[in-house]
């Protein structure tokens, strides 16, 4: 992965997460989004696959996301502020059935709308949990996605449980049918929230396209 970024790629990632990060808003409604002032990063992926531990690796700040392993807590998009340079958003969980019917159409209406119709939204980074790899229902948000021609990447959590050439081969295997798909990054990146593999790279990845959105 660290050969896709240059050093100067990586040190501005390091330097974009090493300022201010703060909760900005959590939001169960359209009408309750800040101003889409700042590029946003989007964080979607099944219930349970660590968005929140990724978002508290990524900023290096435990606790700013609220992990559990419960899953579908994460019940609103939750917006935290960049400094003045972006947002990061981490978006209710999906595939979680234990959840009430009307609850989970209410938070899947929600996601629908914001990755539809959101200015600013530069990327959504699909996450799915390594041990498992791509299923059903990630491949209904990516047709989803594909359709409402929001780009998005994968990202593959909890590597740390794989030894080296199943990660290689689950990464493969995701490009292949990545291929395929009209909106998604051609790069799958594989990501610890434990050992922090991949987390200097998505850092390097964010900087970039906060970057190029904010000028």
């Amino acid at each position: 992965m660290t050969e896709d970024f240059t050093a100067d790629d990586l040190e501005a990632g390091r330097l974009l997460f090493a300022g201010p990060v703060t909760f900005e808003l959590g939001v169960v409604a359209m009408g309750s989004l800040p101003d889409a002032t700042l590029p946003e990063v989007a964080f979607a992926g099944r219930s349970n696959v660590g968005k929140s531990s990724l978002i508290n690796a990524l900023t290096n700040r435990h606790g700013l996301a609220r992990a559990s392993g419960e899953p579908g807590r994460t019940r609103e998009l939750n917006f935290f502020l960049l400094g003045d340079r972006a947002r990061l958003v981490d978006m209710p969980g999906y595939g979680y059935a234990k959840a009430g019917k009307a609850d989970i159409e209410r938070w899947s209406k929600l996601v629908r709308d914001y990755l539809r119709g959101r200015p600013g939204l530069t990327r959504v980074f699909l996450l799915v949990d390594a041990r498992h790899g791509l299923k059903d229902n990630d491949r209904a948000v990516m047709d989803m996605l594909d359709t409402s021609a929001v780009v998005y990447q994968v990202a593959l959590t909890k590597t740390d449980k794989l030894t080296r050439a199943e990660r290689a081969g689950l990464v493969g295997a995701a490009e292949k049918e990545l291929v395929k798909r009209p909106a998604a990054h051609p790069r799958v990146l594989p990501v610890s929230a434990q050992d922090l593999t991949g987390i200097p790279e998505l850092r390097a990845e964010i900087a970039l396209l906060a970057g190029k959105m904010g000028g």
